[in-house]
């Protein structure tokens, strides 16, 4: 118990101390128009207060990833919840700080314009298309987990609920962004506390204890998986995400003044990162050893493990109520892909979407191709998802530190997590089966050089001394 509100508590100080020195180094200016104000148009650019606009970026993020991703990484054992606590802290929070600020200064642009405007035209047009079918592979996703979920607490056929899914996300991608969004997250926000709170009040109350793997930090995985770099893979969303910098935006262009964003920003990561901390305890805490939870993923991946924790904490209504909490994660991820895929599409083409038929142009041939790739089986989707997640990651990173290059600042913040998930994302790339199957040992060289190699460049190319000294703002 210990080790977990410890955890907690470092992320919490985190927000407030390395946060605060992130946000020093940007500089928000809060006398800037931000673009909520400067190009409402009542469909994406929509002002909201600040609670709203945190509490739609925390349920944007806030996928099926730091609930799968963690009772996966949970098989590893307690050294999962280091990366959780580490890599949210100075990687994917100031991922999500700089891919929302950025943003905001570039009058709300998607993703891949942000990383163009900083990395060249080159990485703009890979970013356009990477971003988008990462964007698909997302949406997805987040129709298989929740619709297998329902399917399973109703007795209902799978088909149904993705159908069902499909229509809700079609609703939610073209009408205006405080009609659905915005008026109904406050709701499923309350599921989410409930399911957070209630499962580890429910897990002391139990009497289970806290670890039954005690806390031995050496790899406990069962199949004896490597801990590098399949962990840092596999526990993406709630340590470091590049899904996130596809869904900033969205709150960048809601978000009415530049000092809120450290609150939203960086505190819906922290937020997602106790969440993640949440389920990763309870796939350590709640099975005698991380072999018998292996046994209950074999027999039905995540979902049978959300099932059989929350039924059993909670009893049969809370267990539901918790479930449907874990539902409405990715259901509230999944619709705003799907919206941020049609906003770059649009950028692409240059195509304004206040009008309706304009929207649908474009959300309706995107999401046939989404039903059509559902019909893969889901653990090949998920782990290009996992590794096209992370490779975006990288771009962001890399375009933030350049950002801080070009103003002079302490790049390194960025820098240093950039070349440490370039290094992951190659090295997975050359060991994975979905890659060339390379033994580890070439692979792990493969991305080192390919991180040194790229690192020399990105230095020489913006000509920046080893040391930068931060600039105040």
């Amino acid at each position: 118990m210990v080790w977990f509100f410890l955890c907690v508590g470092l992320l919490v100080a985190g927000y407030f101390v390395y946060g605060k020195f992130i946000e020093r180094i940007f500089g928000p200016k809060p006398e800037l128009k931000t673009p909520a104000i400067t190009m409402a148009d009542g469909v994406d650019y929509v002002p909201m207060s600040d609670k709203k606009v945190y509490l739609v970026q925390l349920l944007n993020i806030a996928g099926v990833g730091p609930i799968f991703g963690p009772i996966l990484g949970a098989l590893y054992g307690p050294v999962a919840m280091l990366w959780i606590v580490f890599g949210c802290i100075f990687a994917g929070a100031v991922h999500d700080y700089f891919s929302g600020m950025l943003s905001v200064r570039a009058k709300g642009a998607s993703v891949p314009t942000v990383v163009g405007e900083h990395l060249g035209n080159a990485a703009k047009h890979f970013m356009n298309l990477f971003a988008v079918v990462l964007l698909m592979l997302v949406g997805v996703v987040f129709v298989l987990s929740p619709a297998g979920l329902l399917a399973n607490l109703t007795s209902t056929d799978l088909v149904y609920w993705i159908m069902a899914i499909f229509a809700y996300y079609i609703l939610a991608t073209i009408v205006p962004i405080d009609k659905i969004i915005g008026r109904f997250y406050p709701i499923f926000g309350a599921l989410l506390v409930f399911m957070s709170v209630g499962l580890i009040i429910g897990l002391i109350v139990s009497g289970k204890g806290f670890y039954n793997t005690g806390m031995d930090f050496s790899n406990l995985h069962p199949t004896d998986l490597p801990l590098w770099p399949l962990l840092f893979i596999t526990i993406a969303c709630g340590a470091v995400s590049g899904f996130h910098a596809t869904q900033s935006p969205l709150m960048a262009r809601c978000m009415q003044n530049e000092k809120s964003g450290r609150f939203i920003f960086y505190g819906a990561m922290i937020g997602e990162g106790i969440i993640a901390l949440i389920w990763c305890t309870l796939g350590l805490s709640f099975y005698d050893s991380t072999e018998a939870l292996n046994a209950t993923l074999a027999s039905g991946g995540p979902s049978a493990v959300v099932h059989e924790v929350s039924t059993s904490l909670l009893g049969t209504v809370g267990g539901i109520l918790a479930i449907l909490g874990v539902v409405i994660l990715p259901i509230t991820s999944g619709d705003t892909a799907f919206r941020s895929a049609r906003l770059i599409v649009a950028d692409f083409l240059n195509l304004t979407q206040k009008p309706m038929a304009k929207r649908l142009l474009i959300a309706i041939p995107m999401f046939v191709l989404g039903f059509i790739i559902s019909k893969a089986e889901f653990g090949v989707i998920w782990r290009y998802f996992g590794w096209a997640n992370q490779t975006t990651a990288v771009m962001m990173l890399w375009a933030a530190a350049a950002y801080l290059i070009k103003e002079g600042k302490l790049h390194w913040v960025c820098t240093i997590p950039a070349m440490f998930m370039t290094a992951v994302v190659f090295t997975y790339l050359a060991n994975a089966p979905i890659g060339f199957g390379l033994e580890m040992g070439i692979s792990t060289i493969i991305g080192l050089v390919a991180t040194a190699v790229i690192t020399a460049t990105f230095l020489i190319k913006f000509r920046q001394p080893l040391v930068s000294q931060t600039s105040e703002s």
